[in-house]
């Protein structure tokens, strides 16, 4: 199991690296770049307003919907990157190409996409009609932590998939209710 667990964290090291050096290309490191700013919040934000200001009292709904997976994701991301403790790529390997700016000092898991993931599916389930919107961005999202050096693909997936339970989790919620 030891030599298994070795092996996965090698190729993840090593997809890292691969993917980091991308961002020596500059239309690469400044499209993610951009892409990842917009992750930080930006999107989401305009989006809620946008859905707001087309959707009026309809749209409350969804939006509080939106920021309550939004607040789930930071307190479970929060409080695992505290637990785990995981440095980013390049505090560990000085091949990986960082250029970008972290928000904190620890990479497990990736809060960019858990909440790309979570706003992004909260969405859909309301608005589908987006998806040709909201499904290359959260991916964008999600390769640009790789690209910008932040993070490893593990922390990505593993923000993935919690951003993808908590969005089910919320949907199911509201579906029952």
């Amino acid at each position: 199991m030891n030599k298994m667990l070795s092996r996965m964290q090698a190729i993840d090291s090593a997809v890292c690296v691969t993917v980091s050096h991308t961002g020596h290309y500059r239309l690469v490191r400044n499209w993610f770049r951009l892409i990842s700013r917009l992750g930080d919040g930006v999107f989401w934000y305009v989006l809620m307003l946008a859905i707001l200001a087309t959707q009026q009292a309809d749209g409350i709904k969804p939006v509080l919907h939106m920021l309550a997976a939004g607040l789930t994701g930071t307190l479970i991301y929060k409080w695992l990157k505290q637990k785990t403790l995981r440095p980013r790529p390049y505090q560990v390997r000085q091949d990986v190409f960082m250029s970008g700016k972290p928000l904190d000092h620890f990479s497990f898991p990736s809060g960019h996409t858990l909440h790309a993931v979570a706003f992004g599916l909260v969405a859909l389930f309301y608005f589908p009609l987006l998806a040709f919107v909201l499904m290359p961005f959260m991916v964008m999202v999600a390769i640009s932590r790789v690209v910008l050096g932040l993070h490893y693909p593990s922390d990505v997936f593993a923000g993935a998939g919690i951003g993808y339970m908590i969005a089910l989790a919320s949907i199911n919620l509201v579906t029952i209710y």
